[in-house]
């Protein structure tokens, strides 16, 4: 089987972040078989894309290693989401080859289903909003920083706003209920102290994202001041991002997710560490293929998992099948691949990629494994 062509689909309501891009990927071959992906931009898609023209789809790993290394520079994180959409493709079309849902390559099922947390729409008050949502089945309610009005962002303020609520959400949940809070990364260190310690008592799940992402060495400091588990990770790509704070032990929580880590071939690299180092997994969402990827994904890691719902419902007609949602919790879907299945009416074709390009060479080791030019 050999890779013959490469297409990408705007879908209706395309999402013009490129690192929740839902620009759905397909990898045609010769044999007939179609894998399916999301994400990536224009560009960056026809770049790593045209150097799996006339490859064979069976040799992921191999293929990640090439347009990982490729063009030289190690890549960022935009060309790591378009590498991880079409990774997700080759899952899929491998999947579908074989007759077997993904989870079935990642080693089988390790749970029957991903628990969930969600936002939930608004019942009139924080509490009953939060109750509402464990009644729907939900793991866990969440909630984030007070937003200010006008745009002015009063530390202080917004603080004491935010733990108020949070008390109220607490009750709501009741104790066989959990939630959890996303700082935004909106705080400064003092800040995040300050709020984490005010939330203490009411006992979070995690916070996400207390403070910004560029200086990990922050989470160092934080850390050492709070007893709140914390989660981060959703804006980091690749296990290098992330694996000096899971070995350090600077999270309970990495919020990587799909396909910006590069796809599943990545992703199970840093389950491993997580699960190493007894760290869960609650992966961000992008678009709704690589959210089924992700069910693939959690249902065969054997540490702490829940996902994040936020689609509240919302169709995606250019999908006959995808994932699986309902009593607030994703199940793993046992058709072939990702089990997705695309139909491009409706959508704008956005790229074709049929011709073979690779100017950068890339040496090989004397067994045939692939190392830098």
């Amino acid at each position: 089987m050999k890779i013959t062509r490469i297409r990408g689909y705007r879908p209706p309501g395309a999402n013009p972040l490129f690192n929740q891009s839902n620009l759905v990927v397909a990898i045609e071959t010769d044999a007939g078989l179609t894998g399916i992906g999301d994400g990536g931009s224009r560009d960056t898609l026809a770049q790593c894309g045209a150097m799996l023209i006339g490859q064979d789809p069976a040799r992921i790993q191999h293929l990640w290693q090439f347009m990982y290394r490729g063009w030289f520079y190690p890549p960022g994180r935009e060309k790591l989401h378009a590498l991880g959409a079409l990774d997700l493709a080759l899952w899929d079309l491998k999947g579908k080859a074989l007759g077997v849902p993904v989870y079935e390559l990642l080693g089988g099922l390790t749970r029957d289903y991903i628990e969930c947390y969600s936002g939930f729409p608004w019942q009139g008050t924080f509490r009953e909003t939060a109750r509402a949502c464990i009644e729907a089945g939900f793991r866990a309610y969440r909630t984030a920083v007070a937003d200010p009005e006008g745009g002015i962002f009063d530390a202080r303020r917004m603080i004491r706003l935010t733990a108020d609520r949070c008390a109220e959400i607490a009750e709501g949940v009741g104790p066989d209920g959990d939630w959890m809070i996303d700082f935004h990364t909106r705080l400064d260190l003092a800040d995040a102290v300050r709020l984490c310690t005010l939330l203490e008592p009411m006992e979070p799940l995690f916070v996400e994202d207390p403070l910004r992402s560029e200086n990990q060495e922050a989470l160092a400091s934080l850390r050492g001041q709070v007893r709140c588990p914390i989660a981060a990770g959703e804006q980091y790509g690749d296990r290098w991002d992330s694996n000096t704070l899971i070995e350090r032990r600077l999270l309970d929580y990495t919020r990587v997710t799909l396909p910006n880590v590069g796809g599943l071939s990545e992703w199970v690299k840093l389950a491993a560490l997580c699960e190493t180092h007894y760290v869960g997994m609650v992966p961000h969402f992008t678009g709704p293929v690589a959210t089924a990827a992700l069910v693939h994904a959690l249902a065969a890691f054997p540490g702490p998992a829940l996902m994040e719902y936020a689609y509240g419902g919302r169709p995606f007609p250019y999908l006959l099948s995808g994932f699986e949602f309902r009593q607030g919790k994703f199940w793993p879907a046992r058709r072939p691949g990702l089990g997705v299945e695309f139909d491009p009416f409706g959508t704008e074709q956005a790229l074709e990629v049929t011709e073979y390009d690779a100017p950068i060479p890339i040496y090989r080791r004397p067994d045939g494994s692939l190392t830098n030019w």
